[in-house]
């Protein structure tokens, strides 16, 4: 009986590779998927975020504050516009929970009451950062706080609050005269590296103006020191990383080649990098622009 011959040491290594290079083609077509499966659960998150802003207007004939004010008449100072839009995204227990709290005290950071300053709430949160899908210790007392990956367009910047979300707005949709197809109302920029900066439920961001925590512009400055050895700026539309503070500055988002933003049309378009020219056009509600969303 004839004994059949093993493989040479040629072919062994040839089959390695052969496997190696099927492995690697498997492994990149997964990720990819998985990106755009990710892409698509964030899009989908802005598009409820899009209907809830439209729903509030419905309700109360404006868009929420960017940012409550600190002022004597505000029952809710410094609380966000994502918390006002929860009993528009079905989280009505939860907004009643922070009525109760407000009443019992006015001050956001104590928890107890405020327990939703630590509670992260999915329709804010892109699923391509890790780090937002639980609270995260933060600064020298190590307290929890929970995030957003979504933040209001305040317009150029926070002075000029020339956008549709910014400190104590009321904008109604007859104020968008450069049209509501044409204007940003949210778009995506993860937290800051140190997560001082990004947080849902309520937040003094720069000048206790919401500026970098839940409100930003598309050419906003740092002026505090949350951004120390940063550029004064203004920042621009680029991609950025977790592990750069002065990322916080600007929109950018963790997807491949631009960022996902709500029109206050509730429309929700991906815009690249490459629109950076543009984007003070976008974001502002009556400059007067004709500018298109590319």
């Amino acid at each position: 009986m004839a004994v059949r011959g093993g493989f040479t040491l040629l072919e062994l290594l040839v089959v390695i590779a052969i496997i190696g290079l099927l492995v690697g083609l498997s492994l990149s077509a997964v990720q990819k998927a998985r990106a755009t499966a990710e892409r698509l659960r964030c899009q989908n998150n802005l598009k409820q975020i899009g209907l809830a802003l439209h729903s509030y207007h419905g309700a109360h004939g404006h868009f929420p504050a960017g940012v409550s004010g600190d002022r004597p008449s505000e029952p809710q100072p410094y609380l966000s516009w994502c918390a006002r839009l929860l009993p528009f995204l079905e989280e009505g227990r939860r907004w009643q929970q922070i009525e109760a709290a407000f009443r019992t005290d006015r001050d956001f950071l104590h928890n107890p009451p405020h327990v939703e300053l630590a509670t992260p709430v999915t329709h804010f949160l892109c699923p391509r950062d890790p780090r937002v899908t639980r609270a995260q210790p933060v600064g020298a007392t190590k307290e929890l706080r929970a995030f957003t990956s979504y933040l209001g367009v305040e317009g150029r910047n926070a002075i000029r609050h020339d956008g549709v979300l910014f400190l104590d707005s009321a904008i109604r949709l007859t104020d968008i005269t450069d049209g509501t197809s044409t204007t940003l109302a949210v778009g995506e920029r993860p937290p800051s590296t140190d997560m001082i900066l990004g947080w849902w439920y309520a937040g003094w961001g720069q000048q206790q103006d919401g500026d970098g925590d839940m409100l930003l512009g598309v050419r906003t400055l740092n002026v505090s020191v949350y951004g120390k050895g940063c550029p004064i700026g203004p920042f621009e539309f680029r991609a950025g990383s977790f592990g750069n503070q002065c990322d916080a500055f600007h929109f950018w988002s963790p997807h491949a080649g631009g960022a996902n933003f709500v029109l206050c049309d509730g429309s929700v378009r991906f815009i690249t990098y490459g629109a950076n020219s543009v984007m003070p056009a976008l974001a502002t509600r009556a400059g007067g622009e004709a500018e298109r969303v590319p």
